[in-house]
């Protein structure tokens, strides 16, 4: 499974963010961790946007965004453009890569176990878009939110 995966969360995640470091490593990931480096209180936008801005420069990069709920870090990395999806199950995951091409997977290590969450991390992975319909209804999205 070689691809740069980035990385970030805000203190609320950093403890599952650190697990899923490994696993992407042990699974042959080039992992990009954006920070933080350490559990202080800190504000998850600034994280956010330094995934998002490296995986919107680069279509090979795949992001994960990690906070207490995964809502702030969703919302935010959505708001500056890059299709971005809070999983709470493998389904999800499956979905959101195979439908909507998302390209950053968002937690949240408060409502997720680690175990599940290295499900879903695999999932999100290791699923492709699935293109052709599913790429009208995302142009669509484009166009409707403009």
């Amino acid at each position: 499974m070689s691809r740069t995966i980035v990385i970030g969360s805000d203190h609320g995640g950093y403890t599952l963010k650190q697990a899923l470091i490994k696993a992407l490593a042990d699974w042959g990931c080039l992992v990009e961790d954006q920070g933080p480096d350490c559990l202080d209180s800190c504000d998850y936008p600034i994280y956010a946007a330094k995934v998002v801005e490296r995986v919107r420069n680069d279509n090979g990069v795949l992001g994960v965004l990690i906070c207490g709920t995964g809502q702030g870090m969703t919302m935010t990395a959505n708001r500056m453009g890059v299709r971005a999806a809070l999983c709470t199950n493998e389904f999800l995951a499956r979905m959101a890569r195979e439908h909507n091409d998302a390209r950053i997977l968002c937690l949240g290590e408060r409502v997720t176990g680690q175990g599940l969450a290295l499900a879903i991390l695999k999932t999100f992975l290791e699923t492709g878009f699935g293109g052709e319909r599913h790429q009208r209804r995302i142009d669509l999205m484009d166009t409707v939110s403009k």
